[in-house]
């Protein structure tokens, strides 16, 4: 923990941690938003409005299927990225051959992250990323990439949070909270809650020790909005170390 503590002290700690000059410690940074969270509701900062991320969906490792909401966008390729059933990080390209169930051949126990491949445009419509019938990440029309506020400690890391943020539209205010599971634990509990509206700015927290996550462990941002039908954004950088 001393080493990450004078990494981000020095002038260009970071900065080296970006370029890999470290041995054992990388970066992730997270980022999602919701496109339109209704008045009094609540649910994850992700491409989904008014819903809790689905965890339940991750009982067992599974394979994943694409489905698209445009034939525009037939045969372009996906990039998924999440954790295999041992919670080591994994990443598999899938072609949208068809309107619905274009499988992958691995099988996920979470899925953090997915985009359209270097070599494919921007995708014209939604593109669902299931487990089974659950939609467990999508891609928004013409984002080209998931927008999630979730993130999976892999297995043999330990993750330090160093920086949170969260935004909503003018005129809008909310309640977030950083949920936590905690490896072998059941339920989620608040590791950091905050106030946050559009006539304030942005909400902006760095941590002065930063907050240690063990591996396997889930993080999911949440917001419960007081005005309707407000764009939330949440975004949250973490360190990744080796154990």
């Amino acid at each position: 923990m001393s080493m990450i503590q004078d990494i981000i002290r020095l002038p260009n700690g970071l900065l080296g941690v970006a370029a890999e000059h470290y041995q054992g410690l990388s970066h992730i940074h997270k980022f999602g938003a919701v496109p339109s969270m209704s008045n009094n509701n609540s649910g994850t900062i992700w491409d989904v409005n008014d819903t809790n991320y689905p965890w339940s969906a991750f009982a067992s490792a599974s394979t994943v299927t694409l489905d698209r909401a445009s034939a525009s966008d037939a045969d372009k390729v996906v990039t998924v990225q999440g954790l295999d059933a041992n919670y080591h990080v994994i990443s598999e390209n899938i072609t949208l051959a068809t309107p619905t169930g274009n499988a992958s051949t691995q099988s996920f126990i979470r899925v953090y992250r997915a985009f359209m491949h270097d070599d494919s445009a921007a995708n014209v419509g939604n593109i669902s990323i299931k487990v089974s019938t659950t939609v467990v990440a999508q891609i928004t029309a013409n984002k080209s990439q998931t927008l999630m506020s979730v993130f999976t400690i892999p297995a043999g890391h330990t993750g330090y949070l160093i920086k949170g943020t969260a935004t909503c539209q003018d005129g809008a205010d909310a309640t977030g909270d950083m949920f936590v599971r905690y490896f072998g634990q059941n339920a989620f509990r608040v590791g950091h809650s905050f106030e946050f509206c559009g006539d304030g700015g942005q909400y902006l927290y760095e941590f002065g020790v930063p907050l240690r996550i063990p591996e396997k462990s889930d993080i999911d941002v949440r917001a419960s909005v007081r005005s309707n039908n407000a764009r939330v954004t949440a975004a949250f950088d973490l360190l990744l170390e080796t154990n």
